[in-house]
């Protein structure tokens, strides 16, 4: 069932259209260097999650590494 439910996600991420109102009019607007300032504020704020999510995996790890010695 959880396989049903990830391949239907994944195919129908292509139709969705999730961005703010005001982003979406910049984009629009024809601005190229505003909207490459866009992309990059959006990079930026998917990495920071994802680091400290591996930081606090490999903390774990550590801790769990240690605990077995």
């Amino acid at each position: 069932m959880k396989k049903y439910i990830i391949l239907i996600a994944l195919f129908l991420s292509e139709f969705v259209s999730a961005q703010c109102a005001m982003c979406k009019a910049v984009v629009q607007n024809g601005d190229i260097s505003m909207a490459e300032g866009v992309n990059n504020g959006i990079t930026y704020l998917m990495v920071f999650p994802y680091l400290l999510i591996g930081i606090l995996f490999y903390v774990i790890y550590r801790y769990k590494k240690r605990a077995k010695i």
